[in-house]
C-alpha cells in the first residue's frame, strides 16, 4: 500500500467574504492571532507525515509563496539584532515541507483546482486540505487521524462531523451506514442540500484522502452547482467505483471561510499561547462585566 506522503492545498479563491481586506491581501495569509491560515494547513500536513506539497493559486496569490520563500534581507537584520528566536521561526516554515505552485487559471471550481494536482500527484494517493477549514487537535493531526484511517481501509476517506440540520445547506452532506466507531461506508453524497432532501447531517469538511482514479472521474465531471466542477460529484461517481469512508475526525474545527468562525479561532488560538493567554482572558473578562 502507498503511503501518503503528497498533499494538495487549493487556495485560488478570490476571498469575497472578507472584502475589502482580501483586495490586496489572499485570505490565506490573513493572520489567526501572528499566524497566516495558511501556515496552520501547512503544519498539520506536516505534522502529519507529508513530504510534499502543492498550493493551487492564481495571479492575485503571490504573498503565499513569499511567505515560505526565503528572506534574505529580513534573515540578515534580524540575525544582526540577536532576534534568534524568531529568525529560528521563520526558517522552521521555509524547511516544514517541500512546498511547491501552480496556478489555476480560471476560477472552475474546487474539482478543477484539484484536477490542477494531477501531474504532481501521479499514481500516489494524496491528501486534500482546504484553507477555509483549520483544525485543532493537540494530540494528533486531524490528518494523521484520516491517514491512520486510510492505512487500515485501503480506500478513500472523507474527514467529517456532524453539523445543526439548519447548516446541512452549506456543506457536502453523506449519505451511508456506520461501520465502526466514528467511521461511515459512503454510498453517495449530496452537495449543499435543503434541509428537508438532506439524507444525514453528516457533512464534508475540508480534508480528503483521495485515490489517484478521482482524476478520471474530474476528467468527466460536468459543471455542477454555481456553473463549477464540483470536487463532491466526482468523489460520488468515485464511491460507486471503489470503496470510500468518511471518518467523523477528532479536533476543535473552525470555519475560517466566514467571519464569525476566524473570530473564534482568533479568540481561543490567543487563550492557547503561554505569551498572551493569561493577559488576553483578563482582558475578556474585563469586556464581559
Amino acid at each position: 500500500m502507498a503511503k501518503i506522503t503528497k498533499a494538495v492545498i487549493p487556495a485560488a479563491g478570490l476571498g469575497t467574504r472578507f472584502l475589502p481586506a482580501t483586495k490586496a491581501v489572499p485570505k490565506e495569509m490573513i493572520p489567526i492571532v501572528d499566524i497566516p491560515t495558511i501556515q496552520y494547513i501547512i503544519e498539520e500536513a506536516a505534522a502529519s507525515g507529508i513530504t510534499d506539497l502543492l498550493i493551487i493559486t492564481s495571479r492575485t496569490k503571490k504573498a503565499i509563496e513569499d511567505h515560505f520563500d526565503k528572506s534574505y534581507e529580513l534573515e540578515t537584520e534580524l540575525e544582526k539584532s540577536g532576534k534568534t528566536e524568531v529568525l529560528k521561526q521563520l526558517k522552521d516554515i521555509r524547511s516544514m515541507v517541500n512546498v511547491q505552485y501552480v496556478r489555476q487559471a480560471e476560477p472552475k471550481g474546487l474539482g478543477h483546482a484539484i484536477y490542477c494536482a494531477k501531474s504532481f500527484v501521479g499514481n500516489d494517493p494524496f491528501a486534500v486540505l482546504l484553507g477555509d477549514d483549520v483544525v485543532y487537535n493537540a494530540e494528533k493531526p486531524c490528518l494523521k487521524q484520516m491517514i491512520e484511517m486510510y492505512e487500515k481501509y485501503n480506500a478513500s476517506i472523507l474527514g467529517v462531523q456532524s453539523v445543526p440540520e439548519s447548516e446541512v445547506s452549506k456543506y457536502g452532506i453523506v449519505s451511508g451506514e456506520q461501520v465502526a466507531d466514528r467511521m461511515w461506508k459512503v454510498n453517495d453524497m449530496v452537495e449543499k442540500p435543503k434541509r428537508e432532501e438532506a439524507p444525514t447531517n453528516v457533512a464534508v469538511l475540508g480534508r480528503y484522502i483521495i485515490t489517484p482514479e478521482i482524476f478520471t472521474h474530474l476528467e468527466n465531471t460536468k459543471p455542477g452547482a454555481g456553473g463549477e466542477i464540483q470536487l463532491t460529484d466526482a468523489l460520488k461517481t468515485l464511491a460507486k467505483e471503489q470503496e470510500m469512508y468518511a471518518y467523523d475526525f477528532i479536533g476543535r474545527r473552525y470555519d475560517v471561510g466566514n467571519k464569525m468562525g476566524f473570530l473564534e479561532a482568533t479568540v481561543e488560538y490567543a487563550l492557547r499561547r503561554d505569551d498572551l493567554g493569561a493577559e488576553f482572558m483578563e482582558y475578556l473578562k474585563g469586556i464581559v462585566k
